[in-house]
């Protein structure tokens, strides 16, 4: 007998009605989702669609658009019809639209909040600077060539020429190029700019200052590196036109010692932070310095201080030194050789500065503890007194260790004294100093440096308990201190092994 055909046309009407709520739940679009999930109706904020990425935005956005929704569930509601209706009449249904599939929007970057846009490209100018970024980004759209044009994502820029360090010819093309841009960027940007760092400029960095003296009121820092070319007259200029400049760096750049004379005689009244790179002409800047023309000065680092032998003239040594540097907190004269800066040199330097906290004389050999006592200052945090070049031809002070000590052992974070030849007892006087604090509080001393000195193990051991806030410890070359001990020690954990282990082989026998 042959089976009855007439139940699987029921199945197949019942599969495909079954199937027919899937159709519109696949013909939703991802938008639509996302726009559920993230921005729902009766919420204060919308979604704006990108090539790739949703932003979500605040405040009521744009009718969001349905038809492409309603048309699944009209085509679901006429399949579910026509499966129960009687077919009384073979009208011809009309097909549903086909749904409009959206594309990227092309406006999307003019509807992002222009406070928003300013402060995303802060992040960035602050990671990398200011140029080229908003250069290229101006480009984009007007929204974005409005963000990238505010003042105040303009305040630090480092200009240099894209081909430093080729052929001559090919720098000053470079330069030349530059500065057509900047003759344009100066008037329109830098209106607001107030760190300016000047690099590898060797023939057009007078036209560059000079446009910043016209365009740049604002400016308090300018770091010139390797540049050359720079006159008194364009000092001067930037002086009188730069009301706040109050920062001047000039290491390893080529400038005559009359140009910093004419500029510290014009700005000295307000500077406060001077770096200069030593030279047969420092000696002149020196003794403007001297002369009092720098009193707010704060910060004042010769780099590279070799053979430096300023003294005083015989026929002056009974004028009355000037007022000094009453601000000033930092002074660096350190070098990779020794130099000849001597105590007499460092006393007219520093005998008006009692507010000094940082003093690097690394290298300078002639410096002694005693001359170092007789400082004004009484607070002093960072000591650098290295020897990291020194002949062996030089005759080191072997005591007095133990004055600076007395001095500042209750002040000091950090001290240096590698290379120095004090002996093993003097040493063990002076940091002897840490373990003594009066009142029970704990030593401020974090980083030590005593490589290739005469310490001794109970020296050290003693030091380490007494502060427990040491975090770095150099015991580099000290030839008392036994092998396997004899290296830099960074870090608590590694300080408190170095202690386990002194104690440990100074309890074992011999």
């Amino acid at each position: 007998m042959a089976p009855a055909p007439a139940r699987r046309p029921r199945r197949k009407a019942g599969r495909r009605a079954r199937s027919s709520p899937l159709v519109g739940a696949r013909g939703r679009s991802a938008e639509d989702w996302w726009w559920d999930r993230l921005a729902p109706s009766g919420s204060e904020y919308h979604l704006l669609q990108a090539d790739s990425m949703l932003l979500v935005l605040p405040g009521p956005g744009p009718s969001r658009p349905r038809a492409h929704r309603r048309a699944p569930r009209r085509a679901q509601r006429l399949r579910s019809g026509s499966a129960t209706a009687p077919k009384s009449k073979s009208r011809p249904r009309p097909e549903p639209a086909p749904a409009l599939e959206q594309g990227p929007d092309a406006g999307w970057g003019d509807r992002i909040p222009l406070e928003l846009l300013v402060q995303i490209f802060g992040l960035l100018v602050a990671a990398d600077g200011p140029m080229p970024f908003l250069g290229r980004a101006a480009r984009v759209c007007r929204r974005w060539h409005e963000a990238a044009s505010q003042p105040a994502l303009w305040h630090t820029v480092t200009l240099s020429p894209p081909m430093a360090g080729r052929a001559v010819k090919g720098n000053v093309k470079a330069e030349k190029k530059l500065l057509a841009s900047l003759e344009w960027l100066m008037p329109n940007r830098f209106s607001q700019l107030q760190r300016l760092t000047l690099i590898h400029w060797k023939s057009q960095v007078h036209p560059v200052l000079k446009l910043v003296s016209e365009s740049c009121p604002r400016l308090t820092f300018l770091k010139l590196s390797d540049c050359h070319g720079v006159t008194a007259d364009t000092l001067v200029l930037l002086a009188k036109a730069c009301g706040q400049l109050h920062s001047l760096n000039l290491q390893h750049s080529m400038v005559e010692s009359t140009a910093v004379v004419s500029f510290l005689e014009e700005a000295g009244s307000r500077m406060r932070k001077l770096w200069l790179t030593y030279s047969s002409q420092t000696t002149a800047i020196l003794g403007a310095l001297l002369s009092s023309c720098c009193p707010q000065l704060q910060v004042l680092e010769v780099l590279r201080l070799l053979n430096l032998m300023w003294l005083p003239k015989p026929s002056g040594r009974g004028v009355a030194l000037g007022p000094g540097f009453p601000s000033l907190e930092e002074l660096c004269l350190a070098s990779s050789t020794c130099n000849f800066v001597s105590n007499e040199v460092l006393g007219r330097l520093l005998h008006g500065s009692p507010s000094l906290r940082m003093l690097d004389l690394r290298g300078c050999a002639r410096i002694t503890p005693a001359g170092l006592y007789d400082l004004p200052c009484q607070e002093l945090e960072h000591l650098h007194l290295g020897l990291y070049g020194a002949s062996d031809r030089l005759t080191l002070v072997k005591e007095g260790s133990s004055l600076l000590t007395q001095k500042w052992y209750h002040t000091l974070r950090e001290l240096d004294l590698s290379g120095q030849g004090f002996s093993e007892k003097d040493l063990e006087q002076a940091l002897a100093a840490f373990s003594g604090i009066p009142g029970g509080s704990q030593p401020a001393l974090c980083s030590l440096n005593l490589r290739a000195t005469r310490v001794t193990p109970s020296t050290v051991s003693s030091l380490i308990s007494s502060c427990p806030g040491l975090l770095y410890l150099n015991l580099e070359s000290c030839r008392c201190l036994p092998r396997g001990l004899k290296r830099a020690y960074r870090g608590v954990e590694e300080v408190q092994w170095c202690l386990e282990q002194l104690l440990t082989s100074h309890a074992s026998p011999s």
